[in-house]
């Protein structure tokens, strides 16, 4: 009776994995059928080449997984190894590629060449938000046709907003010096540590000037 219930917990066990949506890419324990394999300890030990009915053996003696790493390799390579917690490091490592993806989110700020001061400022306080917010900003000067001819207006517009931006931003990607198009562009990227004092400081003084 106990070996049937050993049994059912195994089998429990495979099912568990079989319902897994990724373990058609990786074999585990009795889905290895060739046979012999190289096999590698938990700790990245050589065991040698064995049969894979003995690496199983010894794998289910340590209470882990036998699971199949280079199944191109002959003889195939095999870990031993906790595979539940392998999926987890997995999954772990893809949230925080996510999380990367989503914190340099490219946010853009388009500008006109002869831009009226209130609305530069009202633009360049969009861009700030979204630098504090730890997104990328692409500042954008569109030109017009006959605004063209004169696209120093545009690189000083650039100039003016990584002024005004300097204290929570850098630029890493400098402005081309011809126009892209009819573009000029310019990306900036959050600091790590933002003097958030002395921004206080200028917002007070700008609060008094008002």
């Amino acid at each position: 009776m106990c070996g049937s219930q050993q049994g059912g917990k195994k089998i429990k066990r495979r099912d568990r994995f079989r319902e897994d949506p990724e373990q058609p890419k990786v074999r585990i324990n009795e889905r290895i059928r060739l046979s012999p394999v190289r096999l590698v300890d938990e700790d990245g030990t050589q065991l040698g080449i064995v049969p894979v009915e003995e690496a199983l053996r010894t794998a289910r003696a340590k209470g882990l997984d036998l699971v199949e790493v280079a199944p191109d390799a002959r003889p195939i390579v095999c870990k031993i190894m906790d595979y539940g917690r392998f999926r987890y490091e997995q999954e772990k490592k893809a949230r925080e590629a996510k999380k990367q993806q989503h914190q340099v989110e490219l946010k853009e700020v388009k500008y006109r060449p002869n831009i009226n001061e209130h609305d530069f400022q009202t633009k360049t306080r969009r861009a700030r938000k979204f630098l504090e917010q730890g997104k990328h900003v692409k500042v954008t000067i569109m030109f017009r046709r006959r605004e063209m001819r004169r696209p120093e207006n545009g690189y000083e517009i650039l100039r003016k907003v990584r002024e005004e931006l300097q204290d929570v931003a850098k630029v890493d990607r400098e402005p081309t010096p011809e126009l892209e198009g009819r573009d000029l562009t310019m990306v900036m990227s959050p600091l790590k540590t933002r003097p958030a004092p002395k921004k206080q400081e200028q917002v007070s003084e700008t609060a008094q000037e008002g």
